[in-house]
């Protein structure tokens, strides 16, 4: 289907009321279009000129060190390989603290890292677009994240889809046709699955995005 950016941005909008900041979440699946999503909203609602900033979950990836002391490296991007309780932190300082900068730190995909206070979201800032695929998560710790939003978005994808684009993604990374498979099929696809059967219904559902 096409995305109704005009439409998206009239709800988001009529949404925020008053002065207080609103949050909204992001979700979906691995290759869902989460990010394109939450830029494409960035730029129609007026970008940091007009006090909208995107808050990206990726950023709270645990660091490598940590995921292979706990043995679990070859799963990052699991639902256990986020902080989701310093992400909850984040937004709840996002929420309460409207008049004070709240640093959050963004992933760097090059560096395969997350670069801590990386992006600052400053008292202007009164929109937040949260993107990433567990945040309506209903299994804890992420079901503790829900009450702190506004409102929720939802990108339902068909699993086929996000296998090709999956597939895409890391060849696009420099890996051959065998390990891309690998890749996806290893730890991409489980972690779709577990988004599309365990995500709370969100205010908004677009479909086939």
């Amino acid at each position: 289907m096409t995305l109704d950016l005009d439409g998206l941005t009239a709800r988001i909008r009529a949404a925020h009321t008053d002065d207080a900041r609103l949050i909204v979440a992001i979700a979906g699946a691995p290759a869902s279009g989460k990010t394109t999503l939450a830029e494409k909203l960035h730029q129609h609602l007026g970008g940091d000129a007009a006090g909208v900033a995107v808050v990206p979950m990726d950023g709270f990836h645990f660091d490598d060190a940590i995921l292979s002391e706990r043995g679990v490296l070859d799963r990052k991007g699991a639902p256990h390989t986020f902080d989701a309780g310093g992400l909850k932190r984040i937004l709840e300082a996002i929420k309460e603290d409207a008049n004070e900068d709240v640093y959050v730190p963004v992933f760097d995909r090059g560096l395969e890292l997350s670069r801590g206070s990386a992006r600052c979201i400053s008292p202007s800032h009164r929109i937040i677009l949260v993107e990433g695929n567990y945040l309506l998560l209903n299994q804890e710790p992420w079901d503790q994240l829900a009450k702190l939003y506004d409102m929720s978005i939802y990108l339902e994808v068909p699993e086929e889809t996000l296998r090709a684009r999956l597939l895409d993604r890391w060849r696009s990374f420099g890996f051959n046709e065998a390990d891309a498979l690998q890749k996806a099929q290893g730890n991409d696809l489980p972690n779709a699955q577990t988004v599309v059967m365990l995500t709370k219904k969100a205010d908004i559902t677009i479909s086939d995005a």
